[in-house]
């Protein structure tokens, strides 16, 4: 098999770290053509080439949890928001949650029409993709469900990706969640 055709995916950097060890011993010459990685930094490198078509420029920012809390504050402050009522960690918790299951602001906001407190986090998940958006940066969850929604948007890329990744292992496969599956769903 080609390993330019070879993606192997994990969940943390000290797994993607000793599989890539395995590999280069297996392997040698050639094994720097497999793609063994983590799925952040698999749709990191994905984003970074197709930036254009999924709103951003290549040298996006990768927001942290510090990076994310500091907006999330700023946006409680400006909205007067009651952190006796709702914490910003929660606010962000339930904005992970939503995108991990492939819900963006809009279908979020539709979801919880009624409810008074997941409404504002509704209109505060909205405004924290606007802030991001305008800042070129994405947080964690963004990463996957962006590569998800590049190749919803475009199928001549996931085409590509289709093409090169003949052989795909999912390290830990039953652990993924539902935006995890949707990549290799796509």
């Amino acid at each position: 098999v080609d390993p330019y055709s070879i993606l192997a995916i994990t969940f943390t950097n000290k797994a993607a770290d000793e599989m890539r060890s395995r590999v280069d011993d297996m392997i040698g010459f050639g094994s720097r053509e497999i793609w063994v990685m983590t799925f952040h930094s698999c749709c990191v490198r994905i984003l970074r080439r197709h930036a254009e078509e999924a709103g951003y420029t290549r040298y996006f920012t990768i927001y942290d949890t510090d990076d994310q809390l500091s907006v999330m504050k700023d946006i409680f402050k400006r909205r007067g928001i009651d952190t006796k009522f709702l914490k910003e960690r929660t606010a962000l918790g339930m904005i992970s949650s939503a995108k991990n299951e492939l819900v963006g602001p809009d279908e979020y906001a539709r979801m919880t029409r009624g409810d008074y407190r997941t409404g504002q986090v509704a209109d505060i998940y909205d405004e924290y993709q606007k802030r991001l958006r305008d800042n070129n940066a994405m947080d964690f969850d963004d990463l996957i469900m962006n590569t998800v929604t590049l190749f919803e948007q475009h199928p001549e890329i996931l085409d590509l990706y289709r093409e090169r990744f003949r052989y795909m292992m999912v390290d830990e496969y039953q652990d993924s969640n539902d935006v995890q599956d949707a990549i290799f769903g796509a």
